[in-house]
Order: C-alpha cells, then sequence, then structure tokens
C-alpha cells in the first residue's frame, strides 16, 4: 500500500518559504513515517505560519526571530484562534525548525521557549435547582430498570458521584440505615460520602427488584443490567439520556452534569469550598475552584435582576 503524500504547497509562497516545507515533508512521510492525517496538520499549519510571515514581509526562514514568533502568536490570537490551536502551531514550528537546524538551514529554534495563551476555562454545563427536581420527581415507570435508572440518577445527585465511582458500587459499600457509602476514586483513594434520604428510598425501591435480574445470586454490584451482571459506564449514560427525553428536560443529560449540578448547587447553599472538595474527591482545591465560576454566574444573575442601580436603561 503505498502511503499517501502531503498536497504540493501554496503556488503564491515564494520558494524560499515553499520548498523546505517540502523537504520538510518527504522527511517526516519517509524517515518518521508518520501518518497521513499528520502530515497534513503538518502542511497546514506551516503553510498557514508561511504566509503570515510573508505578510510581515518575511520571505526566509532563517531569519525569523523569537519576536516574530512571539508577533505571530498574537496575530493568531487576535484571529479568533484558541491557546490549543496556538499550542499545536507551535508544536508543528519547533518541529520544523529541528529539521531546518539538521539541514543547516537555521542557526537556531526561534519557536524554542514561546508559548501559547491559556485557553479559557470550559464551564461545565449544570441543571438549576428546578430541573433537577423536575427529571428526579417525575419518574412514572415501575419496572426494574427504570428504578434502577432512578436510583443512580439519585445517588449522583445526592452525593456528587463520578461516573466510574457509580458502577464500581457493591451491595456492601453502599449502608443504607446510616445514609453513607464508600467509593474509590481516582488513584484509588477511597472517601465516605453521605446519602441523602430521597438517593436511600430510591435504592431501597432498586433493591428489591434487583434479585429479578440477578443470573448469578453471588453478584457484588449494586448496580446490574439486564442480563445481571454489572452495568457499563455506556449503559449509563445511554439511560440517563433516555430519561431525561421520557421526563421532557429538554436537553441531553449525561453523568457528569449530575455531579456538576451537585457541586454548584452545594457551593451555592454553604459556600464551603473545602467541603465540596472533600465531597467530590478532588486532590486538589484549584479543580473545585471552577465552582466558583458557575456560583458567581448565578450571584451576578441574582444581582442583575434585585439591584435598583443595577437595572439597565430601556
Amino acid at each position: 500500500m503505498t502511503r499517501a503524500v502531503l498536497k504540493p504547497s501554496v503556488p503564491e509562497l515564494p520558494a524560499s518559504l515553499a520548498q523546505p516545507i517540502e523537504a520538510f515533508a518527504k522527511h517526516i512521510g519517509s524517515e518518521r513515517r508518520l501518518s497521513p492525517h499528520t502530515l497534513s496538520n503538518y502542511q497546514r499549519d506551516l503553510q498557514q505560519t508561511a504566509a503570515l510571515l510573508q505578510e510581515r514581509g518575511l520571505c526566509d526562514w532563517s531569519a525569523v526571530t523569537q519576536h516574530d514568533v512571539r508577533a505571530l502568536v498574537a496575530t493568531w490570537h487576535r484571529r479568533g484562534k484558541g491557546g490549543t490551536s496556538i499550542q499545536r502551531m507551535l508544536s508543528s514550528l519547533r518541529t520544523f525548525y529541528s529539521f531546518l537546524l539538521r539541514e543547516g538551514l537555521a542557526s537556531d529554534n526561534p519557536a524554542g521557549g514561546i508559548r501559547a495563551p491559556k485557553s479559557a476555562k470550559r464551564l461545565p454545563k449544570t441543571l438549576d435547582q428546578e430541573q433537577v427536581g423536575h427529571l428526579l420527581d417525575s419518574n412514572g415507570e415501575n419496572d426494574p430498570l427504570a428504578l434502577r435508572d432512578q436510583a443512580m440518577m439519585e445517588l449522583i445527585y445526592s452525593s456528587g458521584l463520578r461516573l466510574a465511582e457509580l458502577v464500581s458500587l457493591d451491595m456492601d459499600t453502599i449502608d443504607l440505615r446510616d445514609g453513607e457509602m464508600v467509593v474509590t476514586g481516582k488513584g484509588s483513594k477511597a472517601r465516605l460520602l453521605p446519602v441523602g434520604a430521597p438517593a436511600i428510598t430510591a435504592v431501597r425501591e432498586w433493591i428489591k427488584q434487583r434479585p429479578s435480574l440477578l443470573k448469578d445470586p453471588h453478584e457484588k454490584a449494586l448496580f446490574v443490567n439486564a442480563r445481571g451482571n454489572r452495568v457499563s459506564t455506556r449503559t449509563v449514560q445511554q439511560r440517563l439520556a433516555r430519561a431525561a427525553k421520557l421526563r421532557g428536560l429538554g436537553q441531553h443529560l449525561h453523568p457528569h452534569m449530575l455531579r456538576h449540578s451537585f457541586a454548584t448547587h452545594m457551593l451555592e447553599a454553604s459556600g464551603d469550598l473545602r467541603a465540596v472538595q472533600e465531597l467530590l474527591g478532588h486532590a486538589n482545591l484549584s479543580t473545585t475552584q471552577i465552582y466558583t465560576h458557575l456560583d458567581f454566574q448565578h450571584l451576578a444573575s441574582v444581582y442583575d435582576g434585585a439591584h435598583p442601580r443595577a437595572q439597565r436603561k430601556k
């Protein structure tokens, strides 16, 4: 099978910019044997960089300085490229200059040590308390799988479980009498979590139906599928999306959305970031601090609607 080759360089580029890109393409295509997709990405990045250098009056790779690369970064950012995309462009440029240095076509690597601007953190999507109430209080199904789904949703929202933590629960890891459970999180770290009354009720109802699905009476998993085996993460994702659709939630529901909602609502009510960190099982407080932004959005919304001097004139 012949390997895909890169498309020829953009004809508008002068030979002093285009030919090194072509030589680099042959190098990484034959010697490094990278995938056609990776080759295409390298060429696209370098052609875009060369076109921008040409705009700046630079037509020789060996004449590019760190100041020029910083100017490229600023231009990319100004034209809407995100931090991740710019970092990839810089990575392509560094690799390209390593090749130029080896071939004696450059005296240094001007992209070395240049960093892309940080991408803005994407805030996790959450449900408000009314939406959670509508989701969890409108269960009209009573078959075993529906009761299992109800118990899973209640537990995630009650205790802020990760999806992997939910499916790994065993019968002996939850104490319904005392309202607590032990979960094993990232890094195999165990933590003790409280379980709310609605979740306890939902789990009790599910446990009554659980034997009807079991094939092996010694199965330890708290949540099992229709074949009596431990439920998979994919099944949980599909069933929660189904429940949200049936109950008219109006948006796609994934397990982490309930975890994020738990964290946000806890922080709104308590303001105790350390406690929320412990409940979520975050190793670093900085991970939990993402929810302070969500909390501020809520406070800002309340402020805009209530403060007499915050009212915008029509």
